[in-house]
């Protein structure tokens, strides 16, 4: 049965508290880490969350499968018992994974701390220590995606969300009061993150159990389930490792060829930029399971209709985003921390990499659509190509120009996604839809945030002279250009007309017919 649009964007509405309040907990204090333990150890934080993002390679396509075999079974396609013994399987397999994961880090640590980090502050012996308990909380972390697929696949959106925010709530405001009041070490930082680690996983496990309806038996190991899903499953380990060594592969190139301290400016420039990867993660967490439901059905309008619709929420809410950042990023920054000179930086490194990340987010909606056609094909090969170019071109630029060399082959690979993707994605799947993605569901709200943003920094900018007008001008100016890119979002305009229409006849006792 397929849910109301209605019920759909109040599921998206209410994430997005969870996830706003997650990436406040993620940025707002990092200027006071750096206070407590200087950037050379921010820089090793960074790494931190650049190796949870290799480990998406061991994931070998685990997470995405569960999300969208669950959502089959809540479809009608698959059977309890079989979500149940697909779900301990993978379990088994992921602990498995952790554990060789924790031992591989531990055995290299001494290695990584003596001939691959250039630190001038922090012994390579703390480094080495400090790598091995990253790797055990990372360990953890990457186990917990599991259930977190189930629980979104399991349409269990507001669920997750509530225990997200609180772990992140737990995490950073935890991690604060470790460092002020016990130690201010890395060592005090990293055993917080993995006993907050520890409690979310656990909280997810059961969460993701108590929703799954219970099955003629329990889950059990099944080679069989296994293999039903393997060509799906070797799709997205493809994608999986080659969007690991597209994503990730700046960073662990910098952590070589750069010092801690500019990796770290290169990693605050990631920290705010990523964060627009959060803004849109609600729409994905409510759209991706229904369009796998939908697809399922057969009900093309419907599916249509989503896909567009969630299109332009992400460029309404990312592209807002983003072109505030490249067009103040120095602004943001000193709002941020305070630093003039550090804002001044990372500013440069900002700019190229929010541009990057609004390409590459983008493309997620029309991602999801192939996934729910099962198709991994284009993706895989695409990826291909990019690591084929961009690889040695990092090897080459950034010994020679350094760290915005990365940022600039980031931008130029996201973008060709943009032009090329598209175009190769329609002439397969969603054949009439092409131009209304580009003009209707892209251009017309960025360029609409855009003009709002150059005319709201023409006329404002200048009262930004201290902290808290740099805060007001952003707020006012993103606010003012969020709402000038959804009135040119046509689905999104006509969703709130109909919304606002009923609202209105609803207390006149009057049934709307749907637009």
């Amino acid at each position: 049965m397929t849910q109301r649009p209605s019920k759909i964007w109040r599921d998206v509405l209410v994430t997005y508290g969870a996830q706003a309040w997650i990436a406040v907990m993620a940025i707002a204090f990092v200027p006071i880490y750096i206070q407590y333990l200087g950037i050379e150890a921010y820089g090793l934080i960074g790494l931190f969350a650049t190796l949870q993002g290799i480990l998406i390679v061991l994931d070998l396509g685990m997470t995405p499968t569960v999300m969208r075999e669950i959502a089959r079974f809540t479809g009608g396609e698959r059977h309890v018992t079989d979500v149940r013994d697909l779900l301990r399987s993978i379990e088994i397999a992921s602990v498995s994974i952790a554990i060789f994961t924790m031992l591989a880090i531990w055995a290299s640590s001494d290695w990584l701390a003596h001939s691959w980090f250039r630190s001038q502050s922090i012994p390579a012996s703390e480094v080495a220590r400090v790598l091995i308990i990253m790797g055990f909380v990372s360990a953890l972390r990457f186990v917990e995606g599991i259930f977190r697929g189930a629980i979104l696949g399991l349409q269990q959106q507001v669920l997750y969300n509530v225990i997200a925010a609180t772990m992140a709530t737990l995490r950073a405001i935890g991690a604060i009061a470790v460092l002020a009041g016990l130690s201010r070490t890395l060592h005090a930082f990293f055993i917080w993150q993995g006993i907050i680690s520890l409690v979310s996983l656990t909280a997810l496990g059961i969460a993701t159990y108590r929703a799954l309806p219970r099955g003629e038996r329990g889950g059990r190991f099944s080679i069989a389930v296994l293999r039903d899903i393997r060509r799906f499953a070797a799709g997205m380990i493809g994608i999986s490792v080659l969007a690991m060594l597209l994503t990730q592969i700046d960073k662990i190139l910098l952590s070589r060829l750069l010092g801690l301290t500019e990796f770290a400016h290169y990693m605050l420039a990631t920290v705010i930029a990523i964060a627009l990867e959060t803004i849109v993660a609600p729409v994905f967490q409510a759209v991706s399971p229904r369009l796998s439901r939908l697809h399922a059905a057969g009900d093309e309008a419907g599916f249509i209709d989503l896909y567009h619709g969630a299109a332009q929420l992400v460029s309404v809410t990312a592209g807002t985003a983003a072109f505030v950042l490249i067009g103040f990023s120095e602004i943001v920054l000193l709002a941020w921390t305070g630093d003039a000179a550090l804002s001044k930086e990372v500013a440069p490194l900002l700019k190229l990499l929010a541009l990057g990340y609004l390409c590459n987010i983008l493309m997620w909606m029309p991602y999801q659509a192939q996934l729910a056609f099962r198709w991994t094909g284009l993706t895989l090969r695409m990826n291909m190509v990019a690591v084929v170019v961009i690889v040695p071109s990092l090897l080459w630029a950034v010994p020679r120009y350094g760290a915005i060399s990365a940022a600039f082959a980031w931008v130029t690979f996201n973008f060709s996604y943009v032009v090329i993707g598209i175009y190769l994605m329609h002439r397969r799947i969603l054949k009439s839809e092409k131009w209304r993605w580009y003009l209707g569901d892209v251009a017309a709200p960025l360029a609409s945030a855009a003009l709002v943003l150059l005319v709201s920094g023409w006329l404002f900018s200048s009262l930004a002279t201290n902290r808290l007008g740099q805060i007001a001008f952003l707020v006012v100016s993103g606010i003012l250009a969020l709402i000038g890119a959804a009135v040119a979002a046509p689905t999104l305009r006509s969703h709130g007309y109909q919304m606002v229409l009923q609202r209105r006849t609803r207390r006149a006792g009057v049934e709307v017919p749907r637009i």
